[in-house]
């Protein structure tokens, strides 16, 4: 079945660059409104090194259907050509960069080892190349939702695109990754930081298997923070929903405040407040006035 751009309606652009363009779209048919990620190649010699990706891995098949129930994890969903130009489609969903919600100093180590296995575990289940999860993980593509879980945004660029890049140069990347992650914990002499120190330093790691293990043998046993770690960690984890009410009742506020500001230019008066100011006229069998 042929496909094309013009299936898609485009709700906002995410990328924009010199060699591909990122849009989160809709497709046309769908009554459920799904959002997707489309990127869209337009340099011949980039389609030609995702070809030559998907010629010499054959880790998924590519040839897919080309409906939305057709997504499962984090896999590329479609790609097809449209003209001159080659476009891939990837779920989208709304980005919590890890850089701006992790905050390492808030949580316990065990919370902040826990977020590493998460983030393992999402380059083992992406089922993407590894050229291709190389791009998203140098370009520090990772959200972490609420629960600490770990998801991906695809809004890459491909401009540095390679071809020969490997589970050891993914494994590597996410080892670099994990050390930044844990760099506050450094002085607590956590033996994971020390352990993925020493072996980052010399490229050891080939597989995200032998990372994982590692981690899992390596990590601090579970147990809570104190009491002002978990308030900051919770005010981290929410700073989003917190911002967006804040901003509700600042709005409420000043929309009130600028109702008694006109009232009282145009009538001289306040009448919401005449209702606390008659209360205090008389209390009891007393009269305030003079």
């Amino acid at each position: 079945m042929h496909v094309g751009m013009s299936e898609y309606a485009i709700a906002g652009t995410l990328f924009r660059g010199k060699v591909n363009e990122c849009y989160a779209a809709r497709r046309k048919d769908s009554s459920d409104g799904s959002l997707y990620t489309l990127i869209v190649i337009h340099e011949h010699e980039t389609v030609h090194e995702f070809l030559e990706i998907e010629r010499e891995d054959a880790r998924n098949d590519f040839e897919r259907s080309d409906t939305a129930a057709d997504f499962s994890g984090g896999s590329l969903i479609q790609g097809f050509s449209d003209g001159t130009d080659f476009i891939l489609v990837f779920p989208y969903r709304p980005e919590r960069l890890l850089d701006s919600f992790y905050v390492g100093e808030a949580y316990p180590l065990s919370q902040c080892e826990e977020i590493c296995f998460n983030l393992i575990l999402a380059c083992l289940s992406s089922g993407l190349r590894y050229p291709i999860l190389f791009q998203i993980l140098d370009q520090k593509l990772i959200n972490i939702a609420r629960d600490d879980s770990i998801y991906f945004s695809y809004r890459m660029d491909l401009e540095t695109l390679d071809a020969k890049r490997n589970e050891r140069d993914c494994a590597t990347r996410c080892a670099d990754i994990l050390l930044e992650l844990l760099s506050s914990k450094e002085k607590e002499k956590s033996v994971v930081y020390e352990l993925l120190s020493r072996k980052a330093a010399n490229k050891s790691y080939s597989t995200f298997t032998e990372l994982y293990r590692d981690l899992r043998i390596a990590a601090a046993p579970v147990k809570k923070g104190n009491l002002i770690q978990r308030i900051k960690a919770f005010f981290h984890r929410n700073a989003d929903r917190l911002f967006g009410i804040l901003f509700w009742i600042a709005l409420i506020a000043g929309i009130v405040a600028l109702v008694m500001l006109v009232t009282n230019l145009v009538v001289g008066d306040i009448p919401f407040l005449r209702l606390f100011y008659n209360s205090f006229q008389k209390i009891g069998t007393e009269s305030l006035k003079q």
